[in-house]
């Protein structure tokens, strides 16, 4: 495998239009592009095929990567790839995402709850994948499951919680009816347009003043209240109907 400075070498090569440089990284990450797509095998599309859209991912990756920012390109490449494969079966016909890569997700969160209950901070990527003795590109594959639909009724596999779903958890942990209600909101709240949503995101999760907003939308604080009370009554009525 390249080290890091040699990525990062033929990355800046690449993005200048350098084609050997790219073909230099697909052939030397080719098993890299191959563990992420084995996730998705017996999923009715062709290991051929497969491979190409993840290679296909892999060169948006090349194209889209910062080179200035302290990140591994292979952390950054995984998503893409993942990515690329999800937008194909979500186009192609919809494919759920295997049980195995959920039910490692659902460790990984309550592993991040847990870590952050002892030491008040998120644990790194590294960390959880040394916590589940992993590489590093499947922790960032597993998380990445999270922006697929969940049922909140699927199982854990194994461990003290083997047999429990995952709303058992959060009845046990948080109270059922308090969850749904938050997971309601959450999804009432992610159809609002773009400056609604953050009207609401300022206003009630970061405790910004309407003035504070104001200023930040430009535009007066009367506005802000208008449109406060406007956003509310919409959001009560998608929630009671």
């Amino acid at each position: 495998m390249l080290s890091q400075e040699e990525t990062i070498a033929l990355i800046k090569k690449a993005q200048k239009g350098d084609l050997e440089a790219k073909e230099i990284l697909v052939k030397e990450n080719s098993p890299l592009i191959k563990s992420v797509v084995g996730w998705f095998r017996n999923k009715g599309i062709e290991n051929e095929d497969l491979f190409q859209l993840g290679s296909l991912g892999f060169l948006k990756a090349i194209n889209n990567f910062d080179c200035s920012f302290n990140v591994k390109f292979s952390t950054y490449v995984v998503p893409m790839v993942v990515g690329e494969i999800k937008r194909f079966m979500r186009d192609d016909g919809a494919v759920k995402v295997s049980r195995a890569i959920k039910s490692l997700n659902l460790k990984i969160n309550k592993f991040i709850d847990d870590y952050f209950k002892l030491n008040n901070v998120r644990p790194t990527i590294a960390e959880i994948a040394k916590a589940f003795q992993i590489e590093e590109q499947e922790v960032v594959m597993a998380m990445d499951s999270a922006k697929m639909p969940i049922s909140l009724y699927t199982p854990f596999d194994d461990g003290e919680e083997e047999g429990l779903t995952v709303i058992d958890r959060f009845d046990s942990e948080n109270g059922g009816s308090d969850f749904i209600d938050n997971l309601a909101l959450k999804e009432v709240i992610e159809k609002l347009d773009s400056r609604d949503k953050k009207i609401i995101l300022l206003r009630y999760f970061q405790d910004k003043t309407q003035s504070e907003i104001a200023q930040m939308l430009g535009v007066s604080q009367v506005q802000v209240s208008r449109l406060e009370n406007k956003i509310l009554e919409t959001l009560k009525k998608k929630l009671t109907t």
